[in-house]
């Protein structure tokens, strides 16, 4: 059984940052594909970033690039996404995922999800 627990959400004012991480627990892999996603009420569970098992490849949705970072640390089993430049639009509950593999940006190619997180920018 796999354990992911969020931390780092809350309320931010527009312009400011936050980092999140995930941190994961019991039968663990360092072998492939960790990501971050976030849904907004009444929307769908969109993709933000992902990170290969060797942290050689990175990919960002087009609304967060340049903005936030992608990050992980296999020894202590953590999942990190640093956000700056934080917009009123990026409001909305971060779930980090483990255990991916095929295409990234799909939530059904994870395994392994955490509970969720809120973040809220005002205006």
């Amino acid at each position: 059984q796999v354990q992911l627990v969020e931390s780092g959400g809350g309320l931010v004012q527009a312009g400011g940052s936050l980092r999140l991480s995930c941190a994961a627990s019991g039968r663990t892999f360092s072998t492939n594909t960790m990501g971050w996603f976030r849904q907004a009420p009444g929307k769908e569970r969109d993709f933000v970033a992902a990170i290969s098992w060797d942290s050689a490849a990175t990919d960002y949705a087009d609304s967060v690039k340049g903005r936030f970072t992608i990050s992980r640390d296999n020894a202590k089993n953590t999942l990190y996404l640093q956000m700056n430049s934080l917009k009123p639009e990026d409001t909305a509950v971060y779930y980090c995922a483990s255990g991916g593999y095929g295409d990234d940006r799909k939530p059904t190619s994870y395994r392994d999800w955490g509970q969720g997180t809120q973040v809220t920018i005002s205006s």
